[in-house]
């Protein structure tokens, strides 16, 4: 849909702004809203008028809307009820995090105050907090907030900051019509990425049944079966076997050259893995790389190309358990652990047998050194895995990676359309919100329709 431009411009010389109509009023925020900073957090009663009441952080700000899931309380004043009390409307920006993440106070809570990681944004008397808040998105998306906040360092959006950001000010029906366009439009926008992220879990899931069915049941669906006598497992078929994990693989623990000698590090160039490397399922290189010398002195030993490799500290916690394939020769560090297959083995159908069920069973966790998590290396030991013959293993891996491949397409397609659908709602919301296309008619439109 292609929309009409305003009839006449002017140039203002704000860089994110451009050309805008000519009747339209350019000038600092504080010129149409007044802004309030949140009230530091108060955990105890200092006077006898105190009430402890719900209250807003930077946390429960999003895009979306007021996140309610997790409001907590503090203490206020009767001054401070009284100052800092949320009205229906109220536009509430990020002071701090992400600086400038923005929603509308939509009187979720019967009751409500705000924290000092917050400002709170109220309209003078003709003008539209959800156009500012369009406005706000725009001067967000266009970097211009993180600019002014100087997101070198610890960033904050003060309440002068905001203040002092220049905004548009067109006529208040115009600032209600455009709103009003906005929320229609960028709900059908929202509405289509919600279906192709429905999607991606779909295919996500569906990838994941897939591995887990062909590791544990093979290709052959009129294969006898048996039950295995393991609780994650079930039934395998008939002539597989169960085999401890201890008898299969072998197990390479990494290492850190020191920092210290720069000699270990400067100008290297053998791929040095740490967990943060570990976003795909084959990886060609790592963002660090040691040098011969490291691995001569025995900071690091270097694993084969093929090597599986796992995290056994840190991600593991929070049920992240990548397992990658190392396609070059690479080190790896004291977070991480090298595996690779014997004869009985295919290394590819051991990785694919680690994605699938088997690494449910993993998730037993004990404490570590240093108070973090890790895998219990006597419990992935005593680990019992299926294990088909070596011609099926390949069988098995053949499938595996040509099925996935499909799926992953499908992913990739969904992925590119969510991006696209994202620029093309940004892009409207500055549109609209700068008048490089009037929307005022097509309001008047659907409401006539």
């Amino acid at each position: 849909m292609s929309f009409p431009a305003y009839p006449e411009y002017k140039n203002i010389g704000i860089e994110w702004l451009g050309r805008v109509p000519k009747h339209w009023q350019v000038a600092p925020l504080k010129r149409g809203y007044t802004v309030r900073l949140g009230k530091m957090l108060q955990t105890e009663l200092k006077s006898v008028d105190d009430v402890k009441c719900n209250y807003l952080r930077a946390a429960n700000i999003q895009w979306s809307g007021v996140d309610i899931s997790d409001v907590r309380s503090m203490w206020l004043s009767p001054w401070e009820r009284n100052q800092l009390r949320l009205q229906k409307g109220d536009l509430l920006v990020s002071e701090g995090g992400d600086v400038g993440r923005s929603a509308i106070w939509e009187d979720e809570l019967h009751e409500c105050y705000f924290q000092n990681s917050i400002n709170r944004v109220r309209s003078r008397e003709y003008n539209h907090t959800k156009f500012l808040y369009y406005c706000i998105s725009t001067i967000k998306s266009k970097g211009y907030i993180d600019i002014i906040c100087n997101k070198s360092t610890i960033s904050h959006f003060t309440a002068e900051k905001l203040s002092e950001i220049p905004v548009v000010f067109p006529p208040l029906e115009e600032q209600t019509a455009i709103a009003a366009f906005l929320d229609r439009e960028t709900g059908t926008i929202d509405a289509l990425i919600a279906e192709q992220e429905k999607l991606l879990t779909l295919l996500a899931e569906k990838r994941q049944a897939t591995i887990s069915h062909a590791v544990t049941r093979g290709l052959n669906p009129n294969a006898p079966m048996k039950d295995s006598g393991i609780a994650w497992l079930g039934e395998v078929p008939e002539h597989w076997e169960i085999v401890p994990i201890k008898y299969l693989v072998s197990l390479k623990s990494g290492g850190t050259p020191t920092k210290d000698n720069l000699d270990f590090w400067e100008n290297g160039e053998i791929p040095w893995a740490s967990a943060k490397d570990l976003k795909v399922e084959r990886i060609f290189d790592t963002s660090n790389h040691i040098t011969d010398l490291a691995i001569e002195a025995g900071g690091a030993s270097l694993l084969p190309a093929g090597t599986i490799i796992i995290v056994v500290r840190g991600m593991i916690l929070a049920r992240i358990f990548p397992v990658v394939e190392a396609m070059v020769p690479m080190c790896i560090n004291q977070d991480l652990k090298g595996i690779q297959g014997n004869e009985n083995i295919n290394n590819k159908f051991l990785a694919w047998l680690l994605r699938g069920s088997a690494r449910e069973s993993l998730f037993r966790l004990d404490e570590a050194g240093h108070g973090t998590k890790a895998l219990r290396m006597d419990a992935w030991n005593s680990m019992q895995l299926p294990v088909p013959p070596i011609h099926e293993q390949i069988e098995i891996t053949s499938f595996l990676a040509s099925k996935t491949n499909e799926l992953d397409q499908l992913s990739s397609s969904a992925e590119e359309g969510i991006q696209l659908l994202k620029e093309r709602r940004s892009t409207l919301i500055a549109a609209a919100v700068t008048g490089k296309i009037d929307v005022r008619n097509t309001v008047s439109e659907v409401q006539a329709a």
